[in-house]
């Protein structure tokens, strides 16, 4: 096993009521795979674990019980501090799994509510499968259920030959597949195998509240949750940090960074168009980091959008467009399986996206996005997968997140400064010119949002519909790599953008 992995990565799970065939796994995330069956309470469960060597830690099995996590938690420390006697999964190993169903059977569904992790679980129990997602869903998490028969899956590609099933309270359709539905985040739905009735409970909200904290209080507070959330996150190995040179990435490789004879790995990506190569080398020399320069072709960086829809899972132009450098880096990631770090999704708490000078206008976007995030897979794990690592991002650690949304938005927009309270906790371990650095997107730094363009101005599409046009492209990419199963590499994006039916772009 890569022992800087969790055990489990992804998977897929069938329980059934009656001997069924199930549909073909199909994971964009490379793995191993492991084929598990064991028949709990009456019902049959089957399961295939995409994993990195070890697979008994994802899957604990018990006659009347069993649960399969792929992810990883946080707070291993804290829950087992909750168990009787050592604190221990008595007999049931030390994996992730094992720790999760010991919970199940004091605290039964209300266990998710006690889980700070980064995990997609399926707990079987009682003629009920019970599933459930981080509070961020950042291992995104879809279903297909019918009476007999509940299917999950961390990639929704593997349910889409299944037969339909019908509608889930709770649940969100998946636009093309028919009766898939994406568990939301923060949730657990409780379906009945045999009648498939379906409760939904949330285990997670973003607060509404707001915190009002001086400025060194509210400094110090970030800064250790951060360091927190770091040190869960780097594992026994040498960690990996994208880096960009802006302060959100910098100052997760700083933190990841200190301490006497800490060694740290960082990695920068650009095009030849377009980089922040510069920016990032004067942090990595800052912190004293191993730091490599990925150059990646502006026309490899398009050709790889089939794939980062395909990981993803996402219609969503914008999102795409940000994911897609990411993507792209990932693959040329040489070497086995890496943990890697960044600094993605600090704007969506601490509204650095938004340029408003005004605080209320501020909080109600910050509000917005915090409300509106879920469903877009901006962090799951399969963008990394797909070149065999796991990636995590300390900024959406439940204890970070909560802290950076509810403080108060003039701690977020202060003395001329985006982001305020974050550079303030950062500015004794990074150089000042990045701490004092304005936001810029890693779309826009590498040149991806240019490069996207290009490809339809290129075919003849007018600049002013340009937006519309990638909404229909990457519509026609999710049809093709999701819905209908096809390869990314299979994918042939020229006529993809040629199809396009240019009276639709007429003024």
């Amino acid at each position: 096993m890569a022992d800087n992995l969790p055990c489990a990565t992804g998977f897929s799970v069938a329980v059934r009521t009656e001997p069924e065939r199930s549909p073909r796994p199909s994971f964009a995330s490379a793995g191993s795979r492991t084929e598990v069956a064991q028949t709990v309470a009456g019902l049959r469960l089957r399961a295939t674990l995409l994993h990195t060597g070890a697979p008994e830690g994802a899957c604990a099995w018990r006659p009347e019980k069993a649960a399969v996590v792929a992810g990883e938690l946080y707070n291993r420390c804290e829950l087992r501090s909750l168990l009787p006697g050592v604190g221990e999964p008595a007999g049931d190993g030390d994996g992730d799994a094992q720790l999760v169903l010991a919970l199940f059977d004091i605290y039964d569904l209300h266990a998710f509510r006690l889980l700070n992790g980064r995990f997609a679980a399926v707990v079987v129990a009682g003629g009920r499968a019970v599933l459930a997602t981080d509070h961020a869903g950042s291992v995104p998490l879809y279903t297909c259920a019918a009476p007999g028969r509940v299917l999950a899956a961390t990639e929704a590609k593997t349910l889409r030959t299944a037969a339909p099933g019908r509608r889930l309270t709770g649940a969100r359709a998946v636009p093309g597949m028919r009766g898939v539905h994406q568990v939301p985040a923060g949730t657990v739905l409780d379906i009945g195998v045999g009648a498939t009735g379906c409760a939904p409970h949330t285990t997670w909200a973003p607060p509404h509240s707001r915190r009002i904290l001086p400025e060194d209080r509210a400094a110090e507070a970030v800064r250790a949750a951060l360091e927190s959330a770091v040190d869960a996150r780097t594992g026994p190995g040498t960690p990996l940090v994208l880096i960009s040179g802006g302060i959100d990435s910098s100052g997760v490789a700083a933190l990841a960074a200190r301490g006497p004879g800490a060694t740290t790995d960082t990695v920068s990506m650009g095009t030849e168009e377009r980089n922040e190569f510069p920016q990032a080398r004067a942090v990595a020399g800052h912190l004293g980091t191993n730091h490599t320069e990925v150059v990646v072709p502006a026309s490899e960086l398009v050709a790889r959008l089939p794939h980062t829809v395909w990981a993803a899972e996402c219609r969503d132009p914008d999102i795409i467009e940000y994911l897609l450098p990411l993507t792209a880096l990932y693959l040329r990631l040489e070497g086995p399986g890496r943990r890697v770090l960044t600094g993605y999704g600090a704007d969506i708490p601490l509204g650095g996206m938004h340029r408003e000078g005004r605080l209320p206008a501020l909080d109600t976007a910050l509000a917005h996005d915090m409300a509106t995030f879920d469903g877009l897979n901006e962090m799951t794990p399969v963008l990394s997968g797909i070149g065999g690592h796991w990636s995590t991002h300390p900024f959406w650690d439940r204890e970070v997140l909560e802290l950076l949304t509810s403080l108060e938005a003039g701690l977020k927009s202060r003395h001329g400064r985006d982001k305020w309270v974050l550079r303030a906790a950062m500015r004794d371990l990074l150089p000042h010119e990045t701490v004092t650095r304005p936001k810029l997107g890693v779309h826009e730094g590498s040149g991806t949002t240019s490069s996207f363009t290009r490809l339809l101005t290129d075919a003849g599409l007018p600049p002013p519909h340009v937006h519309r046009a990638k909404r229909l492209v990457v519509g026609e990419l999710f049809q093709q790599v999701v819905v209908d199963g096809l390869h990314p590499d299979e994918v042939d994006l020229p006529a993809v953008v040629h199809r396009l039916d240019r009276r639709e772009f007429v003024p």
